[in-house]
């Protein structure tokens, strides 16, 4: 069995360079295959490897002296696979570890208020609350939550025209966000926040970490969640999913 773990944490990064090149070779040495991205904003990734080998990642990455305690609280999420879903490890440098595309966004500065698993139910089920899928549509279209609005976009990068034209105006509203692992409906509150809107919420931990937490006989979810690896998608429980991929447009195929 592989342990896989995903994880993102926003904080400023220096001689980013020197830090790819660091994690990469340990990477590398300890068998461990996945994805890391790294930018003066922060890292996001998922790795995957033998479990003593994760914990060794997780141990380095938050007590090495190379990284001067910028990762020490990294949270991060399990899940098991039979195969190590990743082909092999690759870390690489970005403008951000997940595009928005605006400048002057900084989770690090100003964020919405986390809510954990096991205080979303009650948010959502509001009727007072607009609820929004941060995803990118081919992800939406295999699972969601109940009554959540789906905006249609391809990228995260449209994320921001869609506010324009479809929350203006509701600054005073209650908006409770969600995604895949958090980071990008994090990034998202801090640019609302930054448009005037008062009550952000986001879901800590994101989907995964609310399959991973809540009971399946509770859970408002509809469906699978995507992930972006060879699992394609995982059930409650962080289960792997029914799902395929399409080796054309790698969208997901049932």
């Amino acid at each position: 069995m592989f342990l896989t773990i995903t994880f993102y944490h926003f904080v400023s990064l220096e001689r980013i360079q020197v830090l790819q090149s660091f994690i990469q070779e340990f990477c590398q040495k300890n068998h461990i295959k996945g994805t890391i991205l790294l930018a003066n904003e922060g890292i996001n990734g998922t790795i995957s490897g033998h479990k003593n080998n994760i914990l060794k990642f997780i141990k380095f990455i938050k007590t090495d002296s190379t990284f001067n305690s910028n990762f020490e609280n990294l949270e991060y999420k399990e899940s098991w696979a039979k195969k190590n879903p990743f082909y092999r490890m690759k870390v690489r440098l970005k403008k951000e570890i997940v595009t928005l595309g605006v400048k002057g966004i900084s989770p690090t500065d100003r964020v919405g208020k986390y809510v954990y698993p096991e205080d979303w139910n009650e948010l959502i089920e509001d009727p007072n609350t607009i609820v929004i899928d941060t995803r990118n549509y081919y992800e939406v279209g295999i699972g969601t939550f109940k009554n959540s609005i789906n905006p249609k976009i391809d990228t995260f990068r449209e994320f921001p025209s869609y506010l324009e034209k479809n929350l203006k105006g509701k600054e005073q509203k209650k908006v409770a966000m969600f995604c895949t692992g958090g980071i990008r409906c994090e990034k998202a509150t801090s640019l609302m926040l930054k448009r005037g809107f008062e009550n952000v919420y986001h879901l800590k931990g994101g989907i995964l970490k609310y399959l991973e937490t809540v009971p399946q006989e509770k859970s408002l979810w509809k469906g699978e969640c995507f992930v972006f690896d060879q699992r394609v998608a995982v059930t409650h429980g962080l289960d792997e999913g029914q799902y395929d991929q399409c080796f054309a447009c790698r969208h997901p195929l049932s």
